[in-house]
């Protein structure tokens, strides 16, 4: 449908002229140069991991956030995304607290008194998503790029689009989180009713120890989600073995050790701890009160055998979301995480529905 008010050279600013010329040389200085930088990027004050790869820095640019908090995709990426970059710069950022950005900033011997001094806050972490955003503009001469966030990543995805829609094309969440601390309470009942009706006793065992939640100690959550990716493997496609070994420039023992350590700090952050006097990030986030409003298409994929964030819960939420364009995808077989029908959705979306958008 044409614009009431057409934009033409007439009515462009001179500012908004030179801003439009300055994109279209980028654009046509960068077409066949591809891409390969890892560095580290000052980010809200800190410095954090940033990988950009792609065969053609023309190509539409995706932000990938990843899920946890602090299970990085960066060491994995070219086995599960590589064969994408034909068509999209691919960008993996380690958050805060995770991977080699946790390996960056913490000190050598990680202590609890390290992780009572640096609290990890959904705020935060998601002003550094819109700064990466705002840094990736800027480097790869972009106008807008394509956000896709993955279960905590769909928490920061979902703040980022709402809070600066005028950086994004469009938002992809997966395995989308709505209210994780009430939703929580759900998901325990109906993997405590799968349990009894499959008569596995020792995870009702476990279950009636734990009791439901809130929990206030991060192991309780932590033997929680135990149990559920338990049941969720009976029913879904795993990933690809090859998925789970991490690249040759990541395959060592700082890069483990600093993956570990990023997982265990992240999580006490996003579960709570009360021992340690942490609360839990989980406990801050309601979508379905302040996240409702998009300005821009929404696309949400869900795995039907996923347990954690199942469903029944997002999409109800993805019901009562505006937003100029949105769609809700089922993937068969396919549980909370990754497996090669989830990422083969991801490029389908953005191939039939995003690229379209792009090139209006």
């Amino acid at each position: 449908m044409p614009s009431q008010y057409p934009i033409t050279m007439k009515n462009l600013s001179p500012s908004s002229l030179f801003l439009l010329s300055f994109l279209f040389i980028q654009s046509i200085s960068a077409q066949g140069q591809s891409i390969q930088e890892e560095l580290f990027v000052s980010i809200g004050g800190i410095e954090q991991w940033i990988t950009i790869k792609g065969k053609d820095r023309s190509n539409p640019v995706v932000l990938f956030l990843h899920g946890g908090p602090g299970s990085t995709a960066s060491p994995y990426a070219e086995a599960i995304f590589g064969d994408r970059e034909e068509d999209f710069t691919l960008v993996q950022w380690d958050q805060r607290g995770a991977g080699r950005t946790f390996g960056r900033n913490a000190p050598e011997n990680v202590d609890e008194d390290y992780w009572i001094e640096n609290p990890l806050t959904v705020d935060q972490m998601a002003a550094d998503g819109i700064e990466v955003a705002e840094y990736l503009l800027e480097k790869l001469g972009k106008e807008k790029i394509i956000l896709t966030g993955s279960s905590w990543g769909s928490v920061l995805g979902a703040k980022m689009a709402l809070q600066r829609p005028d950086l994004f094309y469009a938002y992809i969440g997966h395995a989308q989180i709505v209210n994780p601390g009430e939703d929580l309470k759900a998901v325990y009942e109906n993997v405590l009713s799968i349990s009894n009706e499959n008569q596995d006793q020792e995870s009702v065992a476990i279950l009636e120890k734990l009791g439901p939640p809130p929990y206030d100690n991060a192991r309780n959550t932590g033997q929680l989600m135990r149990v559920i990716k338990k049941h969720e493997r009976e029913n879904s496609v795993p990933a690809p073995e090859e998925w789970r070994k991490p690249a040759p420039e990541y395959d060592n023992e700082t890069d483990a050790r600093n993956r570990e350590n990023g997982d265990d700090y992240s999580f006490i952050h996003y579960a709570g701890h009360a021992p340690l006097g942490i609360s839990g990030m989980n406990a801050s986030v309601d979508l379905s009160k302040d996240g409702l409003d998009f300005l821009i298409p929404v696309y949400l994929i869900q795995g039907q055998e996923d347990l954690l964030t199942p469903t029944e819960i997002n999409k109800a939420f993805f019901d009562k979301i505006n937003a100029p364009e949105k769609e809700y995808v089922i993937v068969p077989e396919a549980a909370h995480g990754f497996n090669k029908a989830v990422v083969d959705m991801h490029f389908s979306l953005l191939k039939s529905r995003i690229l379209p958008l792009i090139n209006q």
